[in-house]
């Protein structure tokens, strides 16, 4: 039986993105994504649960997120789960999950023009191209820190 590693995500950016580069020159950015759920309760209340999520993204997309994404601005991610794992100075041993991106769509508009929410109004930027090759799992490029 086959293994599957998808991840859909549908949410908000909860802080600008981070863009760096590796030692090699490959861009990489940073996105924090707060994804929300509605369900009711046994009692009948609506209940509400956010989960925040972190996305890394790379190569050309990386540059397109960087440039016209911002903080609150809707995207829809499709990746796979990755294990991040580091010794801490401390000497402690350290993990934590997150998405690699595989494709961001950004939905809803600039921040401020229809559909979005914040400052100025203007055109909607242009998509990021269709999926870009990822690095290989084993033959990733070394983290940027």
């Amino acid at each position: 039986m086959a293994n599957v590693n998808k991840v859909l995500l549908l949410g908000r950016l909860t802080r600008d993105p981070e863009l760096r580069y590796t030692p090699n020159g490959t861009a990489v950015c940073d996105l924090g994504i707060a994804v929300g759920r509605k369900w009711k309760g046994q009692d009948g209340s609506w209940k509400e649960e956010t989960c925040f999520v972190d996305v890394t993204v790379w190569q050309k997309q990386a540059e397109y997120c960087a440039e016209y994404l911002k903080k609150g601005r809707e995207v829809f991610v499709e990746g796979r789960l990755t294990l991040d794992q580091w010794q801490a100075p401390d000497g402690q041993k350290r993990s934590k999950l997150k998405v690699v991106a595989q494709s961001v769509q950004f939905l809803g508009g600039k921040p401020g023009g229809p559909g979005g929410g914040g400052a100025a109004a203007g055109a909607a930027p242009p998509e990021p191209p269709v999926e870009e090759p990822l690095p290989d799992e084993g033959h990733a490029p070394e983290p940027p820190f």
